[in-house]
């Protein structure tokens, strides 16, 4: 077994070769240190604990701007020419605790209340879409890609006809290393600065047009938000809003459809929550569990520490394997099977400590409308075909899930 198959984007597509390899690394080597040749080594954490001991300290561990693996050319052009976007999850103190606080009101409890309403009309005209497409359909293509989609961009205040235009360029920012995702490109970076170049320009446009005529919604509060007094520029705001767009409904997408995918595989699991028996929130958090769509973030020592016995040296990186840590074994009973009612479920696939995930009450919300929906409506529901999982080493899930439907 190859530690180093952990940075290749084909091991994250090959659900069942990454469950082995990690399980294999969590009982014999949790804090391997990875020279794969390709990118510049690392320690990789694996266990459940040891990724909380290290987000926890964020002063300590900070992720800075290469908050994911890069290719080492890659690294080299970031610190010469800096990013191409900077996001929350490339900042750190006290960057982003500023940042943060622009938007999170939007995402706390009682605002995201007010949206429920909408939220549930969204899913309702999900599902009803999904019956009108007839009893075979691609579940990812024609529901679970849209749903979240559509939900990201009320909040955000872009115009609905530009739904296309968003996943195109979500899609081709997150699956640049996978054949059937990345733009068609003959660029050294897979058409990253291209796609990058279509968000700014059509998210400047937005940023002019919030600033004109503001309304009440979170494009207009980027727009208009001043960080020490002043406007955010182009970078910045455009970096904001992609961070929303994207990760506001492509991990989403990622956890629903492998949730369901996951029941389809759990037939007793499926039953129970078809019986009506099942809490919806619980079922969301084991979807969420299950699948990890975020499968790593790196942080970076600021000085010499121990972990497991090992000497990680100031500067040293640290890659934290979030699917790992939510199948550890001294945390989860039976950690490899899906439990719709799992609890307690203490997972990490919104993060820990100060990245803690911004948009995860929206989330499970916008998860639990779409699966009420689904499993209140559906007579039976079942793969139709073979899934198959995006390439990427970073942010992936379903590309593919062919079912079966027929309503009650």
């Amino acid at each position: 077994m190859d530690y180093i198959d952990i940075v290749k984007p084909s091991t994250f597509a090959d659900e069942s070769y990454l469950r082995t390899l990690t399980k294999h690394m969590r009982q014999h080597d949790p804090v391997p240190y990875i020279e794969s040749g390709t990118y510049k080594p690392f320690w990789l954490v694996t266990k459940h604990s040891d990724i909380i001991e290290i987000e926890r300290q964020h002063l300590r561990f900070p992720n800075t701007i290469k908050s994911a693996l890069e290719l080492p050319e890659v690294e080299r052009q970031l610190d010469e020419e800096g990013p191409m976007l900077r996001t929350l999850i490339h900042m750190d103190e006290p960057d982003h605790k500023k940042y943060r606080d622009l938007t999170r009101g939007w995402f706390m409890p009682e605002n995201i209340k007010t949206f429920e309403p909408r939220v549930r009309q969204i899913a309702r005209e999900a599902v009803d879409r999904m019956f009108e497409s007839g009893s075979e359909l691609d579940f990812v293509r024609d529901v679970g890609v849209w749903y979240p989609l559509r939900v990201i961009m009320m909040i955000l205040g872009v115009p609905a006809e530009d739904e296309k235009l968003m996943l195109k360029l979500t899609q081709e920012l997150l699956g640049n290393e996978d054949p059937d995702m990345q733009r068609d490109d003959d660029s050294d970076d897979g058409g990253q600065s291209e796609t990058i170049a279509e968000y700014f320009a059509y998210f400047n446009q937005i940023t002019e047009e919030k600033r004109a005529r503001p309304t009440d919604d979170v494009a207009s509060t980027i727009a208009n938000a001043k960080i020490d007094g002043r406007l955010l520029d182009p970078l910045e705001a455009v970096s904001y809003y992609v961070i929303i767009a994207t990760a506001g409904h492509d991990t989403t997408s990622s956890a629903l459809a492998g949730g369901l995918l996951a029941l389809l595989e759990h037939p007793d699991e499926l039953r129970r929550v078809q019986s009506g028996n099942i809490d919806m929130g619980l079922l969301v958090e084991e979807a969420i569990r299950w699948t990890s769509p975020v499968k790593h973030f790196m942080r970076y020592a600021t000085e010499d520490y121990e972990l497991r016995g090992k000497s990680v040296k100031s500067g040293d990186a640290l890659m934290m394997l979030y699917p790992s840590g939510n199948r550890d074994e001294e945390v989860f009973d039976d950690p490899a099977r899906f439990v719709a009612d799992r609890r307690p479920n203490r997972h990490l696939a919104f993060g820990h400590g100060a990245h803690h995930c911004l948009g995860h009450l929206l989330a499970k919300m916008e998860m639990r409308y779409l699966y009420e929906e689904l499993f209140g409506r559906v007579n039976r529901i079942e793969l139709a075909g073979e899934p198959r999982i995006m390439e990427s080493n970073f942010v992936t899930g379903l590309k593919t899930l062919p079912v079966h439907v027929t309503a009650q």
